[in-house]
């Protein structure tokens, strides 16, 4: 099976990989180019096409839905050429339903971002959309958060629901908000998804790692084309639906098991933050530019020149370092992240320090900077 979740991921590079050139020069000749979104966003127009993300759609919606249609179709014929999946087919078709849930919620979320890249929606109808699929996933699927720790008290499977509503509107926005220079989103969404996929690998759960291997190799090929100077933007087509997977195959997995000692992620209850640790980067960024937005009167869904990306361009590092430098400290965390579960308390509570610490040392950044753009 591991053969298999590494095949997906080139998988996933080699369909990414020409659809991201073809959607390069189709971009330019539809005229199909960075919009400068509702009133009042702050960003600077290059004649650059923004729909890269229909390439990163379809490199894992794609091989995803003719996954499920052949486990749905034709069960034989996958034993017989993939024996090793073969072990593995009832428990597939036993959650098939709520794959076709997520995928579903996968191509609402692209379709939002693809009319918003093109006719810039307001931040509220933009939300409620949001919202609607978040809850029609949760609400269907078995996408939950703390199912099992919140069912033994009252109001626990409402609080689930909730709790996983907010979790993937959170990604998804976070996701969103750290897309704002060349490679950055592509590449944090990279190693973040690398890092699930590892964890999945290691606790056996197979379709879950199959399709993070596509998402990373989809990425991958993405990126290609993305790193600065970009040739194409993922937009918010590719930035919703990365998020959207990201937020929904971290709560589809279960990170810690406490009735048994040597599941692969540990046992320990602090093992449940783990997704919040590899996605620390872009959370950090998007709740600080949040609250920063609000305290002086601004909408938080009103793109500006806030974030830490930014600020390490005016503390003088190029665009090209400042994308580097995130990328590295979300690797940080996502390496210390994965084996949460298994440390022992006061080892765990040093990742924690260190998380702290990080997020002390991009404030610091955050507040050095003059703000020059304060008033945009």
């Amino acid at each position: 099976m591991i053969g298999l979740v590494l095949a997906l991921l080139l998988v996933g590079f080699a369909l990414a990989l020409p659809a991201t050139w073809l959607l390069v020069r189709l971009g330019h000749r539809v005229g199909a180019l960075d919009s400068p979104g509702v009133a009042g966003h702050v960003k600077e127009l290059r004649r650059v096409p923004n729909i890269g993300g229909i390439a990163i759609f379809w490199a894992v919606a794609g091989p995803l839905a003719a996954g499920l249609a052949a486990v749905t179709f034709a069960p034989e014929a996958i034993a017989e050429r993939l024996p090793g999946v073969a072990a593995h087919l009832d428990r597939i078709a036993a959650a098939r339903g709520a794959w076709c849930t997520i995928l579903l919620g996968a191509l609402a979320m692209h379709l939002v971002g693809l009319i918003d890249d093109r006719r810039a929606l307001r931040a509220w109808p933009k939300l409620f959309l949001q919202i609607a699929i978040a809850l029609g996933t949760t609400l269907v699927s078995d996408v939950r958060l703390l199912a099992n720790f919140l069912a033994a008290y009252p109001g626990g499977e409402f609080a689930s629901v909730v709790l996983t509503v907010a979790w993937i509107i959170v990604v998804v926005n976070a996701v969103n908000f750290i897309d704002n220079m060349d490679g950055l989103a592509g590449g944090i969404a990279l190693i973040a998804a690398l890092a699930f996929m590892v964890a999945t690998m290691l606790t056996a759960q197979w379709f879950v790692a199959s399709t993070l291997a596509l998402l990373v190799g989809a990425l991958g090929g993405f990126l290609v084309f993305n790193v600065a100077p970009a040739r194409i933007f993922m937009g918010d087509g590719g930035s919703l639906f990365v998020g959207y997977m990201l937020a929904t195959l971290a709560a589809r997995t279960v990170y810690i098991d406490t009735d048994h000692e040597g599941y692969a992620l540990g046992s320990a209850w602090y093992g449940v933050f783990m997704p919040i640790i590899v996605l620390a980067i872009p959370l950090y960024d998007g709740v600080y530019v949040t609250l920063w937005r609000i305290s002086r009167g601004k909408s938080p869904f009103i793109g500006g020149h806030e974030h830490i990306s930014h600020r390490l361009v005016e503390l003088g590092l190029s665009k090209r370092r400042a994308v580097g430098v995130l990328w590295l400290l979300t690797a940080v965390t996502a390496m210390s992240a994965i084996g949460l579960g298994l440390l022992r308390p006061w080892q765990a509570a040093l990742v924690g320090l260190q998380l702290l610490g990080i997020f002390a040392v991009m404030a610091v950044l955050e507040t050095s900077v003059r703000r020059p753009r304060d008033d945009a």
